[in-house]
C-alpha cells in the first residue's frame, strides 16, 4: 500500500514481453492487494518467440496469447500504447498518444532494437522469420544452394536461433539427399561458450555430427553477396547464401540514463536504474551483456522483489545472481543447457537430453512459464 494515501501502490510495467509478463505475475504473487499494476504495451499479444525458428521448416505456429486475456485473468489493467518519455522528477510516463501515466514505482522493459549489421545477408528477424528463411529453405530442398553461411555480429546477441537454424537447414538437407556445405562463424570461442565447456562439447559433437563447420573466434565481414571475410587471418568463405543475426541496440527512452556507446539501460545488483529512484529495468533494454528471455524473466523477478518491498510487502529483496536455462533444437532431440553466468563463460555448465527445468520449455521464468502451460492446457481441454 502506499502508505501516505492509504491507497494501492501504483506500479507501472512498461512492455508486453517476457520481462514485462514475468513481473505482472510476481508481482501479484508477492504483493498481492497491495499494488495496482498497470501495463503499457503497444502489442495486441504475447508470441512465444522462441519457437519462431520451426516455423520455415513447415512446423506449427509459435503460440500467441492475447494480452487482453492475461490483463483481465491476471487483474491488471492493459493500455495499449507506447511509451513516449518519462519525466522521473513527477513520476509519470507520457505515451505515444498524450496519456499521462503516474506511478509509485515503474519497470521498464521494452526489449532491444534490432539492426543488420551485414548488407550481403539475410537479417535474422524472428518476428516474420518464416517469410525471411522459407524460400531459402524451398531452394535447399530443390538443390539449388549447397554452400551456406550463419554469422554474428560482434558483440554477440543471443546465439541459440543461429544454431538451431543451421542445425535444422544441414538436417533438411541431409533429409532430401542434398549435398550442402554448411559453417557457422561467430565471436565465440568456443560453440555457445556462454554455457561453459560441457555445454559446448556437447554442442560441438552435435555440429559435427551434422555435418556442419563450426569457426571460432570469427568477426565476420560481407564485403560482397556470397562472399565473407573472417579475421583474425584473412580467411574467405564463398557461399550461396548467408544468414545473420542481427545487431542489438538500446531503446530510445527520452528521459532515462542510456549508455552512450550502445543506448541500453544501466542498472545495479537490483535491476535499479541508475541515477533515477523507484525506477528499474529488466530484459534486453538494460546493460546486462546476455539477452535472453530466461535472463530478463530473472531481472523481473529481482526488480519485483525490490518493488514488492518499496510497497510494503514482508520481502528482502535479493540482489540479481543470473542462471541460465537453454533449449536448443535442431538436434535428433532437444538439448538442455544450464550455467550460472560467469564473465564471457558458464560456470557450473551442465548438459542433458532431459529438461533441467519445470516446466520443460525454452523459456524458464518462475511465474510466466507456470502461468503459460496452464494456459495451454485449459486450450487442450
Amino acid at each position: 500500500m502506499n502508505p501516505s494515501t492509504n491507497t494501492p501502490f501504483r506500479v507501472l510495467i512498461v512492455g508486453g514481453g517476457v520481462a514485462g509478463l514475468e513481473a505482472a505475475l510476481a508481482l501479484r504473487e508477492l504483493a498481492g492487494e497491495r499494488v495496482a499494476t498497470t501495463l503499457l504495451a503497444p502489442a495486441a499479444e504475447f508470441v512465444y518467440r522462441p519457437m519462431r525458428v520451426r516455423e520455415p521448416f513447415g512446423y506449427s505456429e509459435a503460440r500467441r496469447y492475447p494480452l487482453d486475456d492475461i490483463g483481465r485473468d491476471i487483474g491488471i489493467e492493459l493500455i495499449r500504447d507506447a511509451f513516449k518519455w518519462l519525466d522521473p522528477d513527477a513520476r509519470t510516463v507520457h505515451t505515444e498518444s498524450g496519456e499521462k501515466l503516474e506511478y509509485d514505482a515503474l519497470l521498464l522493459a521494452p526489449g532491444a532494437v534490432l539492426k543488420p549489421r551485414f548488407k550481403h545477408a539475410v537479417t535474422l528477424d524472428d518476428s516474420q522469420l518464416d517469410e525471411q528463411l522459407h524460400g531459402l529453405i524451398q531452394d535447399v530442398e530443390d538443390g539449388y544452394v549447397h554452400k551456406l553461411a550463419f554469422i554474428s555480429p560482434t558483440p554477440m546477441p543471443w546465439p541459440l536461433p543461429l544454431y538451431e537454424l543451421a542445425l535444422m537447414t544441414a538436417r533438411r538437407a541431409y533429409d532430401m539427399n542434398v549435398d550442402m556445405s554448411v559453417t557457422l562463424a561467430t565471436p565465440e570461442d568456443a560453440p555457445l561458450a556462454v554455457f561453459g565447456a560441457k555445454a559446448s562439447e556437447a554442442v560441438d559433437k552435435l555440429l559435427v555430427d551434422n555435418g556442419i563447420l563450426f569457426i571460432p573466434s570469427a568477426h565476420c565481414e560481407t564485403p560482397a553477396a556470397g562472399r565473407v571475410s573472417i579475421s583474425p587471418g584473412s580467411r574467405e568463405l564463398m557461399v550461396d547464401r548467408v544468414v545473420a543475426l542481427p545487431q542489438l541496440f538500446g531503446p530510445s527512452l527520452p528521459g532515462v540514463p542510456l549508455h552512450a556507446h550502445n543506448g541500453f539501460v544501466p542498472i545495479d545488483a537490483h535491476c535499479k536504474v541508475t541515477g533515477l529512484e523507484r525506477v528499474y529495468a529488466a530484459g534486453d533494454a538494460t546493460d546486462f551483456p546476455v539477452k535472453f528471455g530466461g535472463i530478463a524473466s530473472q531481472q523481473a523477478d529481482t526488480a519485483t522483489e525490490a518493488i514488492a518491498a518499496l510497497a510494503g510487502a514482508p520481502i528482502e529483496p535479493a540482489p540479481f545472481a543470473p542462471v541460465l536455462h537453454g533449449a536448443l533444437l535442431g538436434g535428433p532431440r532437444p538439448l538442455y543447457l544450464s550455467a550460472h553466468v560467469t564473465g564471457g563463460h558458464g560456470s557450473s555448465s551442465e548438459v542433458s537430453e532431459a529438461p533441467t527445468a519445470a516446466p520443460p520449455t525454452k523459456i524458464v521464468a518462475k511465474y510466466l512459464a507456470p502461468y503459460l502451460e496452464s494456459r495451454d492446457q485449459a486450450a487442450l481441454r
